[in-house]
């Protein structure tokens, strides 16, 4: 019988819940399961409700469920909150000692988790390691994976044995008290070799990957992992990361890293990226390479600092005055973020210009199984690089006419030739001009870059029937969701996907051809006016049929965008 099972773990910020949800994530992706976990959390540091969702399948799996088969609760309002989410046949562990009003049918198994914890291990903090043995103990898992995952992720050391017996009396307790409720479910490898990872962190891989040696950036929810990354790496990898004073200091400290020859990088949400915007059009003129992470939450002001939404599309696009060539790609996946940081960089390098990646909370924080990136397949193209071989450095034109607008890009310091450039416009040699004629040329000169950045743009991603009758499309971090949306449909009604997770240059005649293929078409996004079926009418002439749209800092499941197209095409 196929596997496909959720756990909920929910209780205040300091309980721990982030660590159950990770370590039960790391079991079962070590055990050679397919894994998606995502977080709910308040922007506190303590209080408030917290959980963390990790679903577990034996096929490939990129999205949350609306159903719980396993909760986990440290305390009460966990079992009020999500009591209704536990689908036929689920379970509820909490602990008997904090949670008192809690149903006694057969569904719900108190556990004295603190109790245990201090008995066992000695103290009180490892409450949650003691609820992290019963949920494993509830599908009848081997502990043994659980121990290998504790002692890898606290070291060898008295931490580690602590929590291992922690983990133990969680387990056995439930062994000896509900044994006849356990559900079997049994590993499929040994060790699977796969990563778990957040979509954060395989941008940050795929970044260092690429070369990126400096990194600059103002903390921001949910960019921020991004920096902590980087800083964590740094000795190790000889990165720099500077933790700018602002959002303004970060993105002009990255545009002179990349100037000076350096691939760099910034990364932040929406907020930041306003500040950043003058920096964008400085990257621009320049034609110094860039790339900036917009990890986006939900607006305008602070808004929801630890939500889902897709709200910055149309500002990314238009962010800053004049009109300059740029690109933007919004990955859809944790593997495709890492594809997407390689790109990014030689994208940049190649064209001398911007790369905004558009992600977001749902994503960015999100984990799930990975295989190790092979990067043999990757390359590392820094575009037309100048040499004093190429001519006399004394003529050397930093900003010099080309048919593909590209200009052989030197570095200063690094040559004889003198690199000039300036934010004002300029001639070829970098020099600030006032005239008409040298100002159209350069204009001319830097669009002519979006005739090879067209060609690079990938088409967007078909799943289903070409010729479907029903075509869903989205774009970054709802892929999963949808994905799987579609699957649901199929039972009922003739549907595919379209995916977009490369976004300007605009693949228009891609998108025109999928939308005249279908005979109802319907747009599903995170935002509140339906910024991605705006973008295809203004650059294909073609309307959707309907827009799905959720804006309330909560992510798509399958089950919701399944139940909302059949309302749509009643």
């Amino acid at each position: 019988m196929p596997t496909d099972f959720n756990y909920v773990v929910g209780g205040e910020a300091g309980q721990g819940v982030q660590s159950v949800g990770l370590l039960l994530g790391k079991v079962f992706t070590r055990s050679g399961y397919h894994v998606f976990a995502d977080q709910d959390y308040e922007s506190r540091i303590r209080g408030g409700h917290n959980f963390f969702r990790v679903r577990v399948k034996d096929k490939p799996v990129a999205a949350i469920s609306e159903t719980v088969d396993v909760l986990v609760a440290l305390n009460q309002e966990t079992v009020d909150l999500h009591r209704k989410e536990l689908a036929s046949g689920g379970t509820c562990i909490f602990d008997s000692e904090k949670a008192k009003d809690v149903s006694t049918d057969g569904s719900f198994f108190g556990v004295p988790m603190e109790r245990l914890a201090v008995e066992k291990a000695g103290d009180k903090i490892m409450t949650n390691t003691v609820a992290l043995g019963a949920a494993l103990a509830m599908v009848g898992y081997d502990l043994d994976v659980l121990n290998a995952v504790l002692t890898q992720h606290f070291g060898k050391g008295k931490v580690a044995d602590n929590n291992v017996l922690a983990s133990r009396a969680g387990y056995d307790f439930i062994l000896e008290q509900y044994k006849g409720k356990v559900r079997k479910i049994k590993a499929l490898a040994v060790d699977s070799g796969k990563m778990f990872l957040t979509g954060n962190d395989a941008l940050s891989l795929g970044a260092i990957a690429a070369g990126c040696k400096f990194m600059a950036a103002y903390p921001m929810t949910p960019a921020s992992s991004v920096m902590e990354y980087f800083a964590a790496k740094s000795r190790d990898l000889e990165l720099v990361m500077v933790h700018a004073e602002d959002e303004i200091a970060a993105v002009h400290m990255a545009i002179g890293a990349s100037y000076a020859g350096v691939r760099a990088m910034t990364a932040t949400s929406g907020g930041g990226f306003c500040l950043m915007v003058e920096g964008l059009g400085l990257a621009a003129i320049t034609e110094t390479p860039l790339v900036i992470i917009d990890a986006q939450r939900p607006g305008p002001g602070i808004g929801l600092p630890t939500r889902v939404e897709q709200g910055d599309l149309q500002f990314v696009l238009h962010a800053h005055h004049g009109d300059f060539p740029r690109c933007v790609m919004a990955p859809g996946t944790i593997e495709e973020c890492f594809w997407t940081a390689v790109k990014a960089f030689n994208l940049a390098d190649k064209y001398q210009l911007p790369v905004i990646i558009l992600t977001d909370h749902h994503l960015a924080t999100s984990y799930g199984d990975v295989e190790p990136f092979d990067i043999s397949k990757m390359a590392v193209d820094r575009g037309s690089l100048y040499s004093d071989k190429d001519g006399d450095p004394s003529k050397y034109l930093r900003h010099k006419i080309t048919e593909t607008g590209i200009s052989p890009r030197a570095f200063p310091g690094l040559g004889k030739a003198l690199v000039v450039t300036d934010s004002d416009e300029h001639d070829e040699a970098g020099h600030l001009i006032e005239d008409a004629e040298t100002r159209k040329a350069q204009m001319d000169k830097r669009l002519r870059k979006l005739f090879g950045l067209k060609r690079e743009i990938a088409s967007p991603l078909r799943y289903g029937p070409r010729k479907a009758d029903n075509l869903l499309i989205g774009w970054g971090s709802t892929f999963g969701a949808l994905h799987e949306a579609v699957d649901l449909l199929r039972r009922d009604m003739s549907v595919g996907l379209l995916h977009l997770n490369e976004l300007w240059p605009f693949p228009a005649g891609a998108v025109a051809d999928a939308i005249g293929k279908a005979n109802a078409t319907y747009v599903i996004e995170s935002n509140a006016t339906g910024q991605l079926a705006r973008l295809i009418r203004m650059e294909t002439g073609k309307d959707v049929t309907g827009k799905i749209l959720r804006y309330d800092g909560r992510p798509f499941t399958p089950e919701y965008i399944a139940e909302a197209v059949k309302k749509e095409s009643r």
